[in-house]
């Protein structure tokens, strides 16, 4: 008796194999039907005997393709239609989309093998890809994914190319990118003016001009980078110079793990991690001895590493002198990543002394992931290429909702049924170029993911550009939620955890609902509301965003506020050479001239910073808490300075008497590395005498805690403060797969609109009912 059932499968089921995967089990099982994709996902009609049918079904589920990522598959009895073959159909392009959108992969194995085989007709072919690996995301210009709505479309299929495409048995059926030399893309070798060097092989001649230690700019899936060999110090050097960028580690890419080990003392949850499919940069303590110019790291303990993972990465390695390169993103301080030939010959000319280009249309640019391995978690610094856009699954209903993120490594982020659409890392709203770019990539998803605009959410700071920005859009209702209230809610949803959590948010800045800078923050609520139960004791920032990008200033503000003219003399004892500057900043205190007040732990970081002599004027954001870190062995337990918890009506964390204590230390010539440690511990052991003293007023408060902030980042602050909890018998969560720092913040902004709806919705009911 023949059974017929419709199957729809819904996930990251397009762009990854699935239809030939579906084919070749219909094949194994003797079963009739079609599979063809459309807005929806994967439809499937299947004929055959029911033990077949079932084991097919078994399979499907359990057997599917390494990109692929099942969300549901709904299964419904039919009628049988007495077809004599299975077949695979064209898409089907009406409807509305339920797609998730496929990501970008890294080069596979099998692509590799063949790429590196002298009778394969791909050999050296820097655009081999199949199902299972390659671009996607970059190269899509409308859905369902089909070669003709992406850039390969000016790219017409060879014979070869086409047998191998039309094959549901061969692995590259239905890969859209599909190419080889005869008829995909080609690499040109451009000199710095825009002209093509006279080079039979563009790649040996960039290998050629890196050993002699020059900078190039290199097209790859996202966007270019700047390359260089990492074991030049003369070259690194010069790229530092020529982009601007005196202390900001530089990301290395390195030829191989072996190469890796080398530089690098990688665990085997880091060494997977580099050799995912996802391929992202992996920030590693470095060897002490190891082979990378200085100018790669400088004075830094730690490195982010990365594997080629495009073909064309792989053949830039063949000449084994070349191991690790610099590899950058290719773009002036402030802007955007470059993914267009026209701008990136604008932007960096002065920059690149050549150009290893293609002619495949980025038409989405993404930057590199960035990760850490974080007290044995994955700790993500940027969610961008290999995850984005893949959706987050929730058990709410967010449809139409967007979330505009804040200011600072900026995020948006779209809310569809029960799905949570993070977009890429976009960067800092600080001109034109990046805020152009933050709408381009916004319209093209709202366009796929095709959503009603119901509500915009954006960050409460009256300042932030988003505010400006949420106008040009049609939205019904525009929301503003708290800066860390949004970070907590992420952790929130990310874990899924019932009924309220205390929140502990350690960040660098974010608009508190008294008009101060908040960033030291104890939370009590859940995704609709909070209360704020403990925070930093405010100081001054006299001349605001002058003290952050100075950290000295902030130094010496705090000791003058908490000080008044002790602190006076001590800011001028370690601040020597800033002696009238330090009067200025103590007028402009007790005048209250252009000064704000702030309690955050960024700026308290910043500031010890600045006391020990590390970082007293930052080159890049976050500088100088970064560098302060590195100095405080996580493998330690130190003995905290003295703090004061003072009991107003919220908990006030007083670390007055610390920054004396370091005060005096520095001026005796303490180890920075011991201040350090002992610095990070007063603060890991200040929080949790805090929430000690909150959870004893509030027995009845639930005793998870969940943390976030971009401070939570920091490795001993993350391991101390979460170990020291749970002795505690508290319940601990931090973030694992969305960043704890601002690039988690529209996602968390979203979690507490769709909260703050369904409670609405829920009062609505309610007074309808009587």
């Amino acid at each position: 008796m023949c059974t017929a059932v419709k199957v729809a499968v819904r996930g990251r089921v397009q762009g990854v194999g699935f239809r030939p995967f579906v084919f070749q089990l219909a094949d194994k099982y003797k079963l009739n039907g079609t599979v063809q994709n459309n807005m929806d996902g994967v439809k499937i009609h299947l004929e055959g005997n029911l033990e077949s049918v079932q084991a097919f079904l078994s399979d499907l589920n359990n057997r599917a393709p390494r990109l692929s990522k099942t969300h549901e598959i709904l299964i419904e009895e039919t009628v049988p239609q007495n077809v004599t073959e299975f077949t695979i159909i064209p898409s089907e392009r009406s409807g509305t989309s339920m797609l998730v959108i496929p990501i970008d992969s890294a080069v596979c194995d099998d692509c590799l093998n063949e790429m590196n085989d002298p009778n394969n007709f791909r050999y050296q072919y820097p655009f081999i890809n199949c199902t299972q690996c390659g671009p996607r995301y970059t190269i899509i210009e409308e859905l369902p994914y089909d070669r003709p709505y992406t850039s390969m479309k000016s790219f017409p299929m060879c014979d070869d190319c086409r047998r191998e495409y039309e094959d549901p048995t061969n692995r590259r059926h239905h890969a859209q990118p599909i190419a080889c030399p005869i008829c995909g893309p080609k690499v040109q070798l451009l000199d710095k003016n825009g002209t093509e060097t006279d080079s039979e092989n563009p790649i040996k001649t960039t290998i050629k001009l890196l050993k002699d230690g020059r900078i190039l700019a290199i097209k790859g899936i996202g966007g270019y980078h700047f390359c260089c060999d990492a074991r030049n110090e003369q070259a690194v050097a010069e790229l530092r110079k020529r982009k601007n960028r005196p202390l900001r580690p530089l990301a290395v890419m390195a030829a191989s793990i072996s190469a890796v080990e080398g530089i690098a003392k990688a665990d085997k949850d880091e060494r997977d991690l580099l050799k995912s499919p996802e391929s992202p940069i992996v920030i590693v303590k470095k060897h002490e001895q190891n082979s990378l110019a200085e100018s790669v790291a400088p004075e830094m303990s730690t490195i982010g590493v990365m594997l080629p993972y495009t073909p064309l990465h792989h053949l830039l390695f063949t000449d084994t002198d070349l191991s690790c390169l610099v590899m950058t993103s290719a773009n002036p301080s402030g802007m955007p990543i470059l993914y267009k030939d026209e701008e990136a010959f604008h932007y960096l000319a002065g920059i690149a002394d050549f150009y290893l280009i293609h002619n495949r249309e980025i038409l989405h640019p993404v930057d590199d992931s960035v990760v850490q391995i974080n007290d044995g978690m994955l700790d993500f610094l940027r969610r961008s290429r290999g995850y984005v856009p893949d959706p987050f699954s929730t058990s709410h209903d967010v449809t139409g909702i967007v979330a505009f993120g804040g200011q600072q490594k900026t995020t948006f982020t779209i809310g569809r049924n029960e799905q949570i659409f993070v977009g890429p890392h976009i960067g800092d709203l600080e001109n034109i170029e990046t805020i152009d770019y933050y709408k381009q990539e916004l319209e093209h998803l709202l366009k796929w993911i095709d959503i009603p605009k119901n509500i915009a959410v954006i960050d409460a700071h009256p300042g932030y550009n988003v505010q400006k920005m949420v106008k040009e859009y049609a939205f019904a209702e525009i929301i503003e939620v708290q800066h860390h209230h949004a970070h907590m809610a992420a952790c929130i949803e990310e874990h899924q955890i019932p009924g309220k959590a205390f929140g502990i948010i350690l960040d660098g800045t974010g608009y508190g609902l008294d008009g101060n800078i908040w960033g030291f923050e104890i939370f009590y609520g859940d995704a609709g509301e909070f209360e704020r139960m403990a925070h930093l004791h405010y100081t001054p920032l006299p001349g605001s965003e002058k003290c952050i990008r100075e950290p000295w200033r902030n130094a010496a503000a705090m000791l003058i506020s908490l000080y008044d003219d002790e602190g006076l003399a001590i800011a001028k004892a370690i601040f020597a050479d800033k002696v009238s500057e330090i009067d200025l900043l103590k007028i402009m205190i007790e005048k209250n001239v252009n000064t704000i007040y702030a309690g955050t732990c960024g700026r308290l970081f910043d500031a010890v910073s600045a006391m020990c002599g590390i970082t007293q004027v930052s080159s890049y954001d976050g500088e100088a808490a970064i560098r302060l870190a590195e100095l405080a062995d996580d493998r330690c337990i130190f003995e905290p300075y003295s703090y004061e918890l003072i009991d107003k009506e919220i908990l006030t964390i007083n670390f007055s008497t610390m920054l004396k204590e370091i005060a005096f230390d520095v001026l005796a010539g303490k180890d920075v590395h011991l201040v350090s440690g002992r610095f990070h511990e007063t603060v890991v052991q200040a929080i949790v005498c805090a929430m000690v003293d909150l959870n004893n007023k509030n027995p009845d408060a639930e005793k998870k805690v969940v943390l976030s902030g971009g401070s939570i980042h920091n490795r001993y602050v993350r391991k101390r403060l979460a170990a020291e909890l749970r002795e505690k018998s508290f319940d601990v969560l931090v973030p694992e797969q969305v960043p704890c720092n601002d690039g988690g913040l529209s996602f968390g902004q979203l979690v507490v609109a769709a909260a703050k709806r369904s409670a609405n919705q829920c009062v609505l009911e309610y007074q309808q009912k009587l």
